[in-house]
């Protein structure tokens, strides 16, 4: 969808229609602490994007429209928009309120070749919610959203396999899943400013600069992605857990627990390339009593380590009235790193990457069970 709140809210209040609208906490005498959540078109002529200081989003545009944000309007706006989508595929990954992949495959008899179901798409959601969306279409997920990005407003680009090459080639670095900015300092520094000049490195020299990533980088360069359209209701959590033979009491033995099953959670996740803000904690007592513990955080996570040190915080608040019988661990409030941009290694410190792409790397080869890293479990 195409600046989504604002364009709501524009629609919502025909007066505000051709005007700069921002979204976001509205400043009091300018001074106001919030972020813009969304900024019109209009408002983006002055300078003005998502998560800009909403102070400075006044000084820029003193005049404009400052709205705050009406989050249950959007979820109902967004459902509909929903609706329309599974009308055409059951193969729906919603990456947000305003943004989601659909996969078209074995639907031509239906609804014709793709680019005419993009664009009835776009024409019902026009018909029914007046508001304009950007179609971006391509032989996989990653090339339907570098196309979706590019003609906005009222986008509409299709790109077909034999051009793949070519319409990424003068695209810059930074249109790639996966490169964040330390990566594209590091290719800038090589002089890699575009997808075409990407392309031409070896795997090992893209290998060296990103580390575990290289692989994506080097095919994503070439448009080459295998990942599938995951449906919103195939991934909601990742858990393991583990029923003990016989009821347990001893501490260390179930830290000792806790930090594999956190090992476990995590190795999926990155495996997968989900991250998670949502850390849960399951505890099954002798009588089958059972208790579950979450805590949400600020910033998404997929490293073991994290995942292990919330699970090891709201277990020792836990009181231990009896033996326990079973442990989980899980992770919820998931989202893919690749299509937020994240690169699940760039923030990590050297010696953690390497450790864990290791170890990664042996389970993938060897099975999970092969091998775990070491560390405080228990204090």
């Amino acid at each position: 969808m195409d600046a989504f709140y604002a364009s709501v809210e524009q629609r919502d209040n025909p007066e505000f229609a051709g005007k700069p609208v921002i979204v976001g906490a509205p400043p009091r005498m300018g001074r106001g602490r919030g972020v813009v959540s969304a900024a019109s078109y209009e408002a983006r002529r002055y300078g003005i994007h998502s998560a800009q200081p909403i102070s400075r989003a006044y000084r820029l545009c003193p005049n404009g429209i400052f709205l705050p944000v009406r989050g249950k309007r959007y979820v109902q706006v967004s459902r509909k928009i929903m609706a329309i989508f599974r009308e055409y595929t059951p193969l729906l990954q919603a990456i947000s309120l305003d943004e989601a992949f659909l996969d078209m495959t074995g639907t031509e008899r239906l609804f014709g070749p793709a680019e005419e179901a993009g664009r009835s798409i776009k024409a019902q959601i026009w018909e029914q919610e007046q508001l304009t969306a950007s179609v971006g279409i391509g032989i996989n997920k990653l090339i339907a959203k570098i196309a979706s990005d590019l003609e906005k407003p009222d986008g509409f680009v299709i790109v077909h396999s034999d051009k793949v090459e070519s319409f990424l080639a003068p695209l810059p670095v930074g249109k790639l899943w996966g490169i964040g900015k330390k990566t594209e300092e590091k290719l800038a520094n090589l002089g890699i400013r575009t997808i075409g000049e990407l392309a031409r490195l070896s795997k090992k020299t893209l290998q060296d600069i990103a580390g575990n990533m290289g692989l994506n980088l080097w095919n994503h360069a070439r448009g080459i992605d295998d990942s599938s359209v995951i449906s919103s209701r195939e991934a909601k959590s990742i858990s393991n857990e583990t029923t003990f033979g016989k009821d347990v009491t001893n501490r260390e033995r179930l830290f000792e627990t806790l930090f594999i099953l956190s090992e476990k959670v995590g190795y999926r996740m990155r495996k997968h390339e989900w991250i998670g803000r949502t850390v849960v904690l399951k505890v099954r007592f002798q009588d089958f009593s059972t208790l579950v513990r979450h805590s949400t955080l600020p910033k998404p996570i997929f490293m073991s380590e994290a995942i292990y040190s919330e699970i090891y915080t709201l277990f020792e608040n836990l009181t231990l009235h009896q033996p326990i019988r079973l442990l989980g661990v899980g992770m919820t409030q998931l989202s893919p790193a690749r299509e937020q941009q994240i690169d699940l290694f760039e923030e990590a410190d050297e010696k953690r990457k390497k450790v864990t792409q290791a170890v990664d790397e042996l389970k993938d080869r060897f099975g999970e069970r092969v091998i775990g890293k070491g560390g405080t479990i228990y204090k």
